[in-house]
């Protein structure tokens, strides 16, 4: 039958989960706009032949696609040298602020859609290197720019991994982590029924499946808001009569 218990269910914890979406929204902002900004001002120079050994810094980016330290030294890494455990910085940083595919793709795209004439007219008229970059290759790369932010905010908004690794502070909690948390304790209800029991007739007839799928719908309302924004820039042609004569 139709009903609305799981929202409720959830809605009793509003003020918990608004925390968490404000967290969620404010690290997947922060970190599509820079992973972005990083990742653009890397393949750039990576997709101009006039790069001196730029087969090696670019199969210097693609070794980090075959191998990586580990979680253990991941791990030590970040919680000891650079202090992120427990900080928004744990939500950040690891594993999604950079992505050698994300690298590689972009790469591509500059060099086989941003024609040497605009580089080289820019350069004429005494436009310098950031010039070039800011005003003529970022406007052209919008189609990318919207791809890889897209990959991006997504993996942001869905990572829980960071947050179960990095982040045990309750207060520093990204949406994921926060749903993930209701599952679980709702699982723990289920499997120990004595527990589920003393803590009265409310704990014991938790609506499982449908709290699942009322948790599912929480946490894709805002891509689903988002990607219509975005499709456009799939389809659109990006150098359509850039270069003229």
């Amino acid at each position: 039958k139709f009903s609305l218990d799981a929202y409720r269910y959830i809605a009793n914890q509003a003020e918990y989960i608004l925390h968490s979406y404000a967290i969620s929204i404010g690290i997947t902002a922060a970190g599509t706009v820079i992973s972005l900004l990083m990742t653009t001002m890397l393949a750039y120079p990576l997709s101009r032949k006039e790069l001196p050994h730029r087969n090696f810094f670019s199969f210097m980016v693609f070794f980090t696609l075959l191998f990586n330290g580990g979680l253990v030294p991941t791990y030590l890494m970040y919680v000891n040298v650079f202090h992120i455990k427990n900080t928004f910085l744990g939500l950040l940083i690891p594993n999604l602020l950079m992505s050698g595919f994300n690298v590689l793709l972009a790469r591509t795209f500059f060099a086989m859609n941003i024609p040497d004439e605009i580089i080289q007219s820019a350069s004429i008229d005494g436009a310098g290197e950031f010039r070039i970059f800011f005003s003529i290759v970022m406007p052209c790369s919008l189609p990318i720019l919207a791809t890889l932010g897209l990959f991006v905010g997504i993996g942001y908004w869905n990572d829980w991994y960071n947050g179960l690794i990095y982040v045990t502070d309750p207060n520093y909690f990204n949406i994921q982590n926060v749903l993930n948390n209701m599952l679980r304790n709702i699982q723990f209800l289920q499997n120990n029924p004595g527990i589920a029991s003393s803590m009265g007739r409310a704990a014991t007839n938790l609506p499982a499946a449908t709290v699942r799928m009322a948790i599912a719908v929480v946490g894709v309302i805002p891509i689903l808001i988002i990607y219509p924004c975005f499709q456009q820039y799939f389809v659109k042609g990006i150098m359509i009569g850039a270069v003229k004569g």
